[in-house]
């Protein structure tokens, strides 16, 4: 299989976080000297807190300071011993003040993270299966990931989608026993609830779900003794749900609880669950804050707290509401959710609202999707009115002046969210008037001289290049080779043109780029589910063509505002397709424009290497040797020049009807054996307008020691205007592969036309760049910038990646 570089998910969330943290909005340092929850010291300045998961503010509270402080006098900072052996004295005391708040007995863990490792892989059963939410936290993901090595089927639904989570309980139902669904009950990012009810009424309907619930961001705040949301939903608490609740957060010490109604189940748990088997248990301080917090929450003040509380939120949703700001759920969770669409207005944003003296949170990739991102605004019981009240007014006036500044828009920003907005209007053309955007979909409306003036030299997109993409694949019968086409011209009020660029419309696999032990796990899944894990995607350039899609002229004064001005098109575009995805690629990592695309909401990935040859000009083969490399100049003499003899090297302009049969046939071998980059397979239409097309080429090569058989190996090479030879695709008969260095052959053959045609660069595609590079290929580095409607394709994506790696590394260590 060829090889290529594939982009590396955590490279891409260090790379988004990193830019925010540079911003200033991320790895803050607290300096107050004292906390009081109401306010909090950054850089100097003192800021009303509008940040904190402790929605009551009982870490504040006198009496579970005065129980640490106690328990650390009487038994020290630590109690340094598993409790599989002993708890330290007060273990017991929480735990049946636990008990008494839910009704049933508690497994108490050091946090929910750590509760999540010890229960999961012990809940979960070999015959089980999984069913992830994937906005479900993060704990709850890595938890599972250790259910893979015991090949455990782990599949992940779209935030909250019921009928894709049916539909996943139904593909599991005869293969499992029983299937588990993880959620939130309060989400933690837009503060919106899991439909209990719903998941309740499905377990009624298939007796094999159970549901698991992470119900940190619920407790404390709602419910009977401050039980939490999922308990204040389900009353009580059914055999087949699990419950992990925490101490810390809202309950104001620390730790986590885990119900299950299973009395057998509690005790294997408690008697191997991981960390609660061999790691330290929480320090006698912690207990004694837990304990004086149960005693809070057992009697009736914790109805005055929750009350007060809500009474806040009430508040601050009525005067929210006043401006029609786009909150993104709108309930009676104390987490609030301003959407801001994209990472430089919430930079700019949180930067005013930081100078105005209110601290808030980002909400940022990966978090949200890159287009989702926003500020995440909790109330506590420490915020006073008054507060809220300022903050309320910070917010309407700063929201509009952060969008002007940042060239965003409230209907941008509900568009990006799926919330209903106003018609869509066109600022920045009305705003810049010496610019002008022209949108054409087809090349036939484009003057050839202008495009080839600007385009023309890449690739095969000269104006024939196009005319030949678009009779090939636009109104295509089949679907996953169907493409609509759209060319973008920007000129300035002289007519100059400042940039010009093409998109298409298509069907993409989301594992395109994954690498090909994903794919091929995947393409068994389509064998019977042909679209399963594809989307929409609007991209710039095509599936067909690589290298510099976007043409900018630097020089120009209004260069940077017409890529804006292209953005915002490109997005309407985007919005109105209902598309899936937008991509734009392939951007050099040298890029001037990184930062302007990244703020309008946009994340980079890496993208495949792109192998170039350049400036060749050479008539023996000694000559070419020259510009190799001396390890490179052994390759050539030893792997391919020796084995040139062996093959008969035909240059064809058409083929005859049984040619292109067997072309297509080695096309297709080739396709079958390497998922480096997953695409659709072409059809054959695609080869016989290759056929019909002066600018195509066949570079074919047979055997000569096989005279009766056809030929083993083609380049189908396109000819772009004396300036770019570009082999497009390649077939081979991998029987005589490795005996005759068939692939390698097709290289230099590819390298030896080219030189012959006198053409000045050889664009030599995006995958085998150490085989490429050994024929004096120059490797140029690529990135793409990708904003999606959610991360669930490239979480799923990750997931399975991680699955992949873990059992690649326990067979290694086998």
């Amino acid at each position: 299989m060829a090889k290529i570089k594939h982009n590396n998910f955590i490279d891409t969330v260090d790379e988004v976080l990193s830019g925010a943290k540079k911003e200033g909005v991320l790895h803050l340092y607290a300096e107050d000297k004292v906390l009081t929850g109401r306010t909090i010291q950054i850089k100097g300045k003192e800021m009303f807190h509008f940040g904190t998961t402790g929605y009551l503010g009982l870490e504040q509270d006198f009496r579970l300071k005065e129980a640490a402080i106690a328990a650390i006098h009487n038994y020290g900072t630590q109690f340094p011993l598993s409790k599989s052996y002993i708890s330290h004295p007060l273990y017991n005391e929480l735990e049946q003040k636990i008990e008494l708040m839910y009704g049933i007995p508690p497994i108490i863990t050091k946090n929910s993270t750590l509760g999540h490792l010890a229960v999961i892989p012990t809940l979960i059963r070999d015959e089980d299966a999984v069913i992830m939410d994937h906005q479900v936290h993060w704990s709850v993901q890595n938890a599972c990931q250790l259910l893979k090595l015991r090949g455990i089927p782990l599949e992940m639904i779209r935030h909250s989608n019921l009928d894709m989570l049916e539909d996943k309980i139904r593909q599991l139902t005869t293969k499992c026993n029983k299937i588990w669904y993880m959620a939130d009950g309060v989400y933690s990012m837009f503060g919106d609830y899991a439909p209990i009810l719903e998941l309740l009424a499905l377990t009624q309907k298939y007796t094999q779900l159970n549901l698991y619930f992470d119900d940190v961001h619920g407790m404390s705040w709602k419910g009977k003794n401050g039980t939490g949301f999922t308990f204040d939903v389900i009353k009580e608490l059914p055999e087949n749900c699990i419950v992990v609740s925490t101490l810390s957060k809202t309950f104001g010490a620390s730790g986590a609880t885990i119900f299950c109604r299973n009395q057998k189940l509690r005790d294997k748990i408690k008697n191997f669950g991981g960390p609660l088997t061999f790691s330290a248990q929480l320090e006698p301080a912690s207990v004694a804050a837990a304990i004086a917090s149960a005693d809070i929450h057992l009697s009736p003040e914790i109805a005055k707290k929750q009350k007060d509380l809500a009474d806040k939120i009430a508040y601050f949703n009525q005067l929210l509401s006043k401006g029609n700001l786009p909150i993104i759920s709108k309930n009676d969770s104390p987490v609030f959710f301003l959407g801001m669409g994209t990472p430089i207005t919430a930079y700019n944003f949180v930067h005013r609202l930081f100078k105005e003296g209110f601290f808030l949170n980002l909400g940022i990739y990966p978090a949200v999707p890159i287009k989702n991102t926003g500020i995440r605004i909790t109330l506590s019981s420490h915020n006073h009115q008054q507060d809220i009240t300022a903050l309320a007014e910070a917010i309407e006036y700063h929201f509009p002046k952060a969008l002007e500044e940042t060239n965003n828009s409230e209907n941008k920003i509900r568009e990006a969210f799926g919330i209903d907005g106003r018609k869509n209007e066109r600022i920045l053309e009305s705003k810049i008037q010496e610019l002008f955007i022209e949108e054409m979909n087809t090349i036939q409306n484009i003057e050839k001289l202008e495009w080839n003036q600007y385009m023309g030299k890449q690739n095969i997109f000269d104006w024939e290049g196009m005319d030949y993409l678009e009779k090939t694949f636009s109104q295509h019968r089949d679907p996953t080779n169907r493409w609509d086409f759209y060319y973008y011209t920007i000129k300035d009020h002289k007519g100059n043109i400042i940039l010009m660029t093409f998109f298409t419309y298509s069907l993409w696999k989301d594992d395109m780029l994954a690498t090909e032990s994903i794919s091929m796990h995947l393409e068994e899944i389509r064998k019977t589910n042909p679209l399963y894990l594809t989307s929409k995607v609007l991209s710039m350039g095509s599936l067909f063509t690589e290298g510099k899609h976007c043409f900018i002229n630097q020089e120009h004064l209004l260069a940077e505002k017409a890529l804006k001005l292209l953005l915002d098109s490109i997005e309407e575009k985007y919005n109105s397709l209902n598309a899936d995805m937008l991509v734009l690629r392939d951007f050099e990592e040298s890029s001037n424009y990184n930062k302007t695309i990244r703020d309008q909401g946009y994340f980079k990935i890496d993208m495949p290497e792109s192998c170039v040859v350049q400036n060749q000009s050479w008539h023996t083969y000694e000559e070419f040797t020259k510009k190799l490399s001396p390890r490179s100049r052994k390759h050539f003499n030893k792997e391919i020049e020796p084995f040139e003899k062996y093959y008969d090297v035909v240059i064809k302009d058409k083929l005859s009807k049984s040619e292109i049969a067997r072309a297509y046939q080695l096309y297709n071998n080739v396709k079958d054996n390497n998922y480096a980059i997953n695409t659709f397979r072409y059809t054959q239409e695609v080869f016989k307008n290759m056929n019909e097309s002066p600018n195509w080429e066949f570079i074919v090569l047979a055997l000569k020691t096989e005279t009766e058989n056809p030929f083993v190996g083609v380049m189908f090479c396109y000819k772009n205007n004396n300036h770019t030879y570009v082999p497009e695709l390649i077939g081979m008969d991998y029987k005589w592969a490795k005996e005759y260095q068939l692939y390698r052959q097709l290289l230099f053959q590819t390298i030896k036309r080219a030189n012959a045609l006198q053409f000045q660069k050889i664009d030599f595609g995006v995958s085998a760049s150490f085989e490429k590079r050994k024929l004096g290929a120059q490797i140029i580095s690529k990135v793409a910038y990708i904003q999606a409607r959610d991360n669930y394709a490239m979480e799923f994506m990750n997931t399975l990646q991680n699955d992949y790696k873990s059992i690649a590394k326990e067979r290694k260590c086998i």
